[in-house]
């Protein structure tokens, strides 16, 4: 399965931001974006209050927070929600593309 950074421009291609939010700190976040050259933005959320806004899912014997993914139309509406039941468990980019690609048709 391709990682997401790998595919970014098929999702830019489409009109789509992407952005990842994480629990670590600005530092350790800005040298995680550094060290693995990703091309999308990253935001710190070290108080967890995007987590928990959305209500991410943690589980401490799977490595903290499992993997949370949304898709937002321009209007700011949730169109697509994937809670993870595992750090491996990330729809494929095929599966988001397909909800951006339906967005954008409906938006015509």
């Amino acid at each position: 399965m391709a990682r997401l950074g790998d595919e970014y421009t098929l999702f830019t291609g489409r009109g789509a931001q992407v952005l990842a939010i994480g629990p670590d700190g600005k530092r350790a976040f800005e040298q995680f974006w550094t060290e693995h050259r990703l091309p999308f933005i990253g935001l710190p959320d070290p108080d967890h209050a995007v987590a928990r806004r959305y209500k991410q899912q943690v589980n401490l014997f799977k490595w903290g927070r499992m993997p949370l993914v949304l898709v937002v139309d321009a209007h700011g509406l949730i169109r697509y929600v994937h809670y993870g039941a595992s750090m491996w468990d990330i729809p494929a980019n095929e599966t988001l593309l397909g909800v951006i690609d339906e967005l954008n048709a409906a938006s015509e």
